[in-house]
């Protein structure tokens, strides 16, 4: 029994064991607190398809093991493949899951992500982060060098600074096309994301991310024209004259493109708008 690779789906799947391997043994539970599960950590593969990396993890002691698999057809395929698999898959949609209902504790995630929804995954990712303290994942190479890429670079964005807030990333290795069935027209890259200490902004978190995607979305303006509307917005509340919101405008911040700001830059910049 195969499963037909769905286009729809993003499915490439990965053949080359080796590879799996590696993804597998990325993910690490040393230091992390105990789940009263008998000392295994609860960990959700998303998108297991056709086990691949399930082989290797269904074989580890020190996790707990779930999968949510929205393809009828790979469930099938994982059920009668993988007999400990029994009892452990969820047929839904990750981004429609409610995770916490479906985890009480905190929990790890890896999985080969379909790389036409894996921004929305990591979107989804942030909204829990307080629960998920380890992310593993493979996704096209171009979003892997993005999400860990530090300021001043064309390809840092929107994902390098919401995730980086939160999370300390780290490009593990890059996946030639011929690993998967069918090939990719993009390579791909494993990359590794742990909690960072960070436990909160210090500043209006959803300001925060309307600044970054705004700014972001234009690019190649400064901060003074792509933000111009928050700005305004600003000096209405105040209630400030001509001067003073030119006053304020003149700040070397805002005359930066996005690209030149770090997290803690962004934060500073949400306070200064707020």
């Amino acid at each position: 029994m195969e499963v037909r690779a769905k286009k729809s789906l993003g499915q490439h799947f990965l053949t080359d064991l080796s590879v799996a391997r590696g993804i597998v043994d990325a993910l690490v539970t040393d230091g992390y607190p105990e789940t009263s599960g008998g000392g295994r950590f609860e960990t959700l593969e998303v998108g297991p398809g056709m086990g691949v990396l399930s082989r290797y993890l269904l074989e580890r002691e020190d996790i707990d093991l779930k999968m949510v698999e929205i393809d009828r057809e790979s469930v099938d395929y994982l059920l009668v493949n993988f007999p400990k698999a029994a009892g452990r898959i969820l047929q839904a949609d990750f981004l429609k899951l409610d995770l916490e209902s479906f985890f009480k504790e905190r929990f790890l995630i890896i999985g080969n992500f379909p790389y036409n929804i894996s921004s929305q995954i990591f979107f989804k990712i942030l909204d829990c982060k307080e629960n998920v303290p380890q992310v593993v994942c493979m996704i096209q190479k171009e979003v892997a060098e993005r999400i860990a890429e530090k300021p001043g670079t064309k390809t840092y964005g929107i994902l390098s600074v919401l995730l980086q807030a939160w999370y300390d990333i780290e490009y593990l290795f890059t996946v030639g096309e011929g690993a998967f069935n069918p090939p990719p027209k993009v390579k791909s890259a494993v990359i590794r994301l742990k909690r960072n200490s960070r436990v909160s902004l210090g500043c209006d978190e959803k300001l925060f991310k309307a600044i970054v995607k705004n700014a972001f979305n234009q690019r190649r303006k400064t901060l003074r024209n792509s933000l111009k509307p928050m700005v305004s917005a600003k000096a209405e509340r105040e209630g400030w004259q001509e001067g003073q919101l030119a006053e304020f405008i003149s700040a070397p911040v805002f005359g930066l493109r996005p690209e030149r700001l770090g997290v803690d830059d962004f934060i500073r910049l949400t306070l200064l708008l707020s």
